[in-house]
């Protein structure tokens, strides 16, 4: 989670292989709607986001984007 003052403003869950999204990560982003929500996996193929605004992404083009 990275917060801001005070304010979640990226909740990230990281698994090994694609997954169905987290209980725990629906829950925060649930709570916290305004946050950007990301689930990552290190040998994931899948790239989505789901209804309620979750995105799935293989971690090689999460990190990608991030430099």
């Amino acid at each position: 989670m990275v917060v801001e003052d005070r304010r979640p403003t990226l909740l990230v869950e990281c698994k090994l292989r694609d997954r169905d999204i987290d209980r725990g990560l629906r829950y925060l982003k649930q709570r916290f709607p305004d946050a950007a929500a990301i689930q990552i996996a290190r040998s994931g193929q899948r790239d989505f986001v789901t209804p309620q605004g979750i995105q799935a992404r293989p971690a090689v083009e999460f990190l990608r984007g991030l430099v």
